[in-house]
């Protein structure tokens, strides 16, 4: 039998996040005869840690010096101890990882590149250049940033794949409600919940969001009002309670944090939404589509490839809070769309997005495809 290639995810954490959960679908599904998986955080485990040791080995950077940015000497060498044939970055810890990497002589880095702001600071676009040269194979998510990364980031386009992410259908299909989410917040049972999974930071758009919110519920002409429900956490947390107080939608707004029950939360939406400014092809997207949930969600990135043509309506433009709302507003007040357009979502993921699918895709880039 030959050896198995070794591969070396590095990512900051593991912890809640749409690019986490995609690294620990790729660890538990490789080929483990034809690979050795391994992963390197840079800063902590976290949740998606659980279940994946006996996939593969789990490993803690040392803390870094100051110095890390010309020369990452730590890091270099864990990676030489660990000696992998293909080390696999994801976003956030390109440049440091692609320096030490090739410093520790690893022969083959791949990066996957997850999602960029628009517009990119020049910064980023600067360090993740030079990183690029570094590395033999740029994945991008979506045809979109695909795009993005040629025209600001790649200076060799060559470089560039497509792997689209994909999820795990079985795991993520449409159940029945149990009511346990609307106990625990004290909500009726035919009050209306618009749903959306994911990080609370200025890129993801929750402020307009809320605005949204604040319209909807002024124009609503019955009792009872819709509400809003989040799932996630970040830095962006306390300004959005304050924005929800200052709009006199804050007992309508539930912060709910991160969350395990995924599945609980998806069978309680009446709708998914998300009102991003940009995005690469979103996870929470995919599997709320494939739990059977009608999306509503802005028309950036990945979105509108991730819905199709057949949803397209369900597409409204960034930064528009009044189009958002008048557009939760028709999903919300068609019951029999609704329900088709969810049917319509589980069937586009279910064709077009298997996890396997993706998973394959990397394997034969750490091979040499």
């Amino acid at each position: 039998m030959s050896r198995r290639t070794r591969v070396l995810h590095v990512i900051q954490n593991l912890n809640y996040g749409g690019m986490e959960r995609l690294l620990a679908d790729i660890v538990r599904r490789a080929d483990r005869e034809r690979f050795e998986s391994h992963v390197l955080v840079l800063q902590y485990l976290g949740r998606f840690a659980d279940g994946l040791r006996e996939h593969a080995e789990l490993h803690v950077a040392e803390p870094m010096s100051r110095w890390s940015m010309l020369w990452p000497a730590a890091l270099a060498r864990c990676i030489r101890e660990i000696a992998p044939d293909v080390v696999h970055t994801h976003s956030g810890v390109w440049y440091k990882t692609s320096l030490a990497a090739r410093r520790a002589g690893v022969p083959r880095l791949i990066h996957t590149e997850h999602g960029r702001q628009r517009p990119d600071p020049w910064q980023a676009r600067m360090v993740d250049g030079l990183a690029s040269r570094r590395t033999d194979i740029v994945v991008a998510v979506s045809d979109v940033l695909a795009r993005q990364l040629a025209d600001t980031v790649v200076r060799d386009a060559s470089r560039i794949r497509i792997v689209i992410n994909g999820v795990d259908t079985e795991q993520y299909r449409p159940r029945a409600e149990s009511g346990a989410l609307r106990c625990e917040l004290g909500l009726a049972a035919n009050v209306p919940i618009i749903g959306s999974i994911g990080r609370l930071e200025r890129i993801k758009g929750y402020d307009v969001m809320i605005e949204a919110l604040a319209r909807l519920r002024g124009e609503w002409p019955d009792a009872p009002a819709p509400v809003l429900v989040l799932c996630g956490e970040g830095s962006e947390r306390a300004r959005l309670e304050t924005l929800a107080r200052a709009r006199g939608v804050a007992e309508a707004v539930h912060f709910l944090g991160w969350r395990d029950d995924i599945h609980e939360l998806h069978a309680a939406f009446t709708l998914f939404t998300m009102s991003s400014r940009s995005e690469g092809t979103s996870v929470s997207l995919l599997e709320a589509m494939s739990a059977g949930l009608c999306p509503v969600v802005t028309d950036v990135g990945g979105n509108g490839a991730v819905v199709g043509e057949r949803l397209r309506h369900r597409l409204v433009p960034p930064e528009e809070p009044e189009l958002l709302a008048r557009a939760w507003c028709t999903a919300l007040r068609d019951l029999a769309r609704r329900r088709a357009d969810g049917c319509a979502a589980r069937a586009r993921v279910e064709q077009s997005f298997a996890v396997d699918t993706m998973v394959r895709a990397y394997e034969a880039l750490y091979v040499g495809g």
